[in-house]
């Protein structure tokens, strides 16, 4: 697979990983180590996102302490290997009940 753009990955509970699988329009790679579903995206994809507690943040797509190899459990039809960071990012919000954090309070 082509990475045009670099790769990082988002962990997540996996149990949290076949309910968004289904609801997102379009996903890249996705691996499992057990407890957790690593979603790949592009490098950069924390930038002006800050993702919910539930999720970790891996640049370069590091996977530390795995309690396995991690497992490949989507590979996407096309040649790229990215699951596009916004859709996934407030899929992930709704379900851990974290709010977006550009939906928070005004402040003046």
């Amino acid at each position: 697979m082509r990475q045009p753009l670099g790769c990082d990955a988002v962990a997540m509970p996996a149990e949290f990983g076949p309910r968004l699988l289904e609801r997102l329009p379009r996903v890249g790679c996705v691996y499992e180590d057990g407890p957790r579903w690593w979603w790949i995206v592009p490098a950069d994809s924390d930038v002006a996102l800050q993702w919910p507690p539930s999720a970790f943040y891996s640049p370069g797509a590091v996977v530390p302490d795995a309690t396995r190899e991690p497992v490949l459990v989507h590979r996407p039809e096309g040649s790229v290997p990215y699951t596009p960071p916004i859709p996934l990012y407030l899929g992930l919000c709704r379900l851990s009940g974290a709010v977006p954090g550009w939906a928070g309070a005004v402040r003046a």
